[in-house]
């Protein structure tokens, strides 16, 4: 423990003045904006190292992050850990707001009632039916009610929590903001709420406008706004600096601030989406070969529906012999809660040295409990898997493959799991189908792995396809970053809609960017072979989003 006025950012970083004030606040709530880049996710890491090690949260409270998305969950989880260390951070919480509602149900179930209550083995999947069943939307609702009913459920999560991050807080629905608010308001709990009100891309879903002033009013929070972009080199933030100008002019860099000349921003126009396509694979080959970029720095961000945007390209690249993730077809299974813990099982298993698995195993067979259940659960999880790994260690000596003996493996860890912690991985996985099938998928996966790679851990090590381009909509890159960024399509066919949301959208996109910026778009853009319903071949350049990049071109 150590005296908050001493206490420095860990690993010896330097935060901007109004980060390290974010991070180091002891008195109020905080509504803290910050534009791409500019280490939002780092200040929350840094704010629980702040808030652990000086003792400002009390043992035995806890900190509480809700996230929008299960990785940015699972990302911050890992980074509180690499700042605080292991033991600081077993008393870290972080949920998306889906797990978290489903958590209040699982505890304070008895309180529904009427058409509203719930038998113990509820499932989760659709359609409704009464006592048995409820839809993933259904969750934040009933756990509302379960907080507008009862003030004992309202109370045990106070004494659990003193501080709460709410992260990419621009995507906020009214419904969300209802339950942060029973939860929350008028306690002496400090919220610290973050985002970015250029990047709001879920006003579809109903993310409320003015959310940020609102919470600044509701909670008496302190306005902050982080201005510096540690993310992309200057010419790019120039590009983005324009963009803001339409979007938000208060928050406009300054000129001393990006004023180097660091920084690549290409449009390139084709007569075909062939001719786009056999294009762009040359280019990432020679990004590859030439200039060393490791695949997983090169992504291939598209408006909506990258099967159908970028199948010719996909193409191109298999012919290139170079490897890429559709994060559409793959339906995110890499970042699967059940595909995760059994890749990090294998790799525990039969890895001499892979601590980052074993840190993200026990993270996840960990319950949410006291410390000394916990040690408890982490010595049984300890004594099981080091009798495994002898039982391994001795097919090995017998000559047997360790494939498909490693699965036998897997069916014993997960029998001995049990069925009622599986299912807490995700509220997705209350439909007993879709567990089974994220289940199957990996074997399948991992089986597709080895045929490549006949080494297990090197195949179980490539399984997240981290040496691979991404291909991925813009909406599924947000809160990540690449060396080189190309914007497919940059056409008016593909961002259509609201206007300041789908400018918004293309913010998030170009600001993914760390180095090089490409902005493509076609004459004509073939009808893919699914032949979908209303696609348009003649094509027109976005003349507004190609605009912003004109006076910066190489």
């Amino acid at each position: 423990m150590i005296r908050p006025e001493i206490w420095w950012p860990a690993d010896g970083l330097t935060l901007e003045p109004n980060a390290l004030r974010a991070a180091t606040e002891r008195e109020r709530c905080l509504a803290l904006t910050a534009g791409p880049g500019a280490g939002k996710t780092e200040m929350l890491a840094q704010r629980a190292d702040f808030l652990l090690r000086t003792g400002t949260c009390r043992y035995p409270m806890r900190i509480l992050a809700i996230s929008f998305k299960v990785d940015a969950s699972r990302n911050l989880k890992d980074r509180v850990r690499r700042r605080c260390g292991a033991d600081l951070a077993a008393r870290f919480d972080s949920y998306t707001f889906h797990a978290f509602a489903k958590r209040i149900i699982d505890r304070f179930r008895p309180v529904l009632t009427g058409n509203d209550a719930l038998d113990p083995d509820y499932k989760i999947d659709s359609p409704r039916v009464t006592r048995r069943q409820i839809e993933f939307n259904d969750l934040v609702p009933l756990a509302i009610q379960i907080l507008k009913t009862s003030q004992v459920a309202r109370n045990a999560i106070r004494k659990t929590y003193s501080d709460v991050f709410l992260d990419e807080f621009q995507d906020c629905t009214n419904r969300q903001y209802e339950l942060v608010k029973l939860m929350f308001q008028g306690s002496t709990i400090r919220l610290t709420a973050v985002g970015d009100t250029k990047q709001k891309i879920m006003a579809w879903a109903g993310a409320l406008d003015g959310i940020f002033s609102t919470f600044a009013n509701d909670f008496n929070a302190v306005p902050l706004n982080m201005y510096r972009n540690f993310r992309s080199k200057d010419k790019l933030l120039r590009m983005q600096n324009e963009i803001i100008r339409v979007l938000d002019p208060a928050s406009m860099m300054s000129n001393d601030q990006i004023a180097g000349n660091e920084g690549e921003i290409w449009d390139w126009r084709f007569a075909t989406s062939q001719h786009e396509a056999e294009y762009l694979a040359d280019q990432i080959a020679s990004w590859i070969q030439d200039e060393g970029i490791p695949h997983s720095e090169t992504a291939v961000l598209v408006s909506r529906q990258p099967d159908l945007y970028a199948n010719l390209l996909m193409v191109e690249l298999e012919k290139r012999g170079i490897p890429y993730r559709n994060e559409q077809q793959l339906q995110d299974l890499s970042v699967e809660p059940a595909a995760r813990l059994i890749v990090d099982y294998l790799l525990s298993l039969y890895g001499g040295r892979e601590p980052k698995a074993w840190l993200r195993l026990m993270d996840q067979l960990i319950p949410f409990a006291d410390e000394t259940e916990q040690a408890d659960k982490r010595h049984d999880w300890q004594r099981f898997i080091k009798s495994e790994r002898k039982q391994a260690e001795f097919l090995d000596l017998l000559g047997e493959n360790r494939w498909p003996n490693g699965w036998s493996f897997v069916d014993n860890f997960l029998n001995r799991l049990g069925i009622s912690s599986l299912t807490a991985l995700s509220p997705d996985y209350e439909s007993a189908a879709r567990l089974i099938d994220v289940i199957q998928e990996t074997k399948t996966r991992i089986e597709e792995q080895l045929k490549i790679e006949p080494d297990l851990i090197k195949a179980l090590t490539k399984f997240s396809d981290d040496q691979a381009v991404r291909i991925l909509t813009i909406h599924k890159s947000k809160g990540l970053e690449f060396d080189s960024v190309i914007i497919l399509g940059v056409e008016n066919e593909t961002f259509w809609g609201d206007e300041t949301e789908q400018r918004c959208a293309f913010f998030v996109g170009m600001s993914r960017a760390k180095r090089r910026l490409i902005l493509t778009a076609c004459q004509t853009r073939c009808t893919p072979p699914s032949n979908p319903y209303r696609w348009s071949e003649r094509r027109n350049y976005h003349k507004e989003f190609i605009g912003y990049a004109l006076p910066f071109l190489e």
